[in-house]
């Protein structure tokens, strides 16, 4: 009769032991992989939340925009004199500006905090309205905002409002510091518009200089100017 197979004693080096310390190995780089997969997560949130309040303002946006267009006529020339109660805002809404050569077009709100500019253009509140004397100041983020670079100068750039329409052609651009004031000057002689935003167009939040636009209004034909 065949004897059983005899059962040697495991060595040290054993699979099982093996197993222990691949165990215990794994053990260890456990939190380098939750920490990974933390930050990973994080990102991805953060990217989602991102483009679904980025959705939220531009469908805000064009709701706004939508209802200039069907609500408001906007007559083609301004009277000779203007009703200042036409020069507020309209449930945050103070006018429209419109660049054909892009065909851009947007509804422009009253200030230019971080709420207002998350979805579109806004009104820099220490600046006269269009048609009078000085410099109208329109800024917006670079996300939301006109395709700068491909503006030259002899370009149009029109602004509605609810007493007219004036027409404004560009001069001339400048990238500035943030700091930089000159570029707006609200009681500036003649009848101008710039527009800023953040540069370069495709660091957003990071940008770290501002791309500003010079305009001059030609329509209606200004009126000669006087010294402030």
């Amino acid at each position: 009769m065949a004897s059983a197979p005899r059962k040697w004693p495991r060595g040290p080096f054993s699979s099982s032991t093996k197993r222990k310390g691949t165990a215990k190995a794994a053990s260890r780089l456990d939190p380098l992989r939750a920490t990974a997969l933390l930050f990973i997560a994080a990102g991805v949130i953060l990217i989602v939340s991102f483009f679904y309040t980025t959705s939220i303002a531009i469908e805000d946006q064009n709701r706004i925009d939508q209802a200039w267009r069907q609500h408001v006529v906007v007559p083609a020339a301004p009277p000779p004199k203007v009703d200042p109660a036409l020069k507020h805002p309209v449930s945050g809404v103070d006018f429209a500006i419109q660049v054909p050569k892009l065909g851009y077009f947007a509804a422009v709100k009253e200030g230019i905090s971080s709420g207002v500019l998350y979805s579109g253009p806004g009104h820099y509140p220490d600046t006269p309205w269009p048609g009078d004397q000085g410099t109208v100041g329109v800024a917006a983020h670079n996300v939301y905002w006109v395709d700068f670079p491909k503006l030259a100068v002899g370009d149009d750039v029109d602004l509605q409002t609810r007493y007219g329409l004036y027409r404004y052609r560009v001069t001339g651009y400048r990238i500035v510091d943030p700091s930089d004031r000159t570029v707006l000057v609200p009681q500036s002689g003649g009848y101008h518009l710039t527009l800023t935003t953040c540069w370069p167009l495709w660091a957003g939040a990071f940008a770290t200089q501002r791309y500003v636009i010079f305009t001059d209004q030609y329509y209606p034909a200004p009126p000669p100017t006087t010294s402030s």
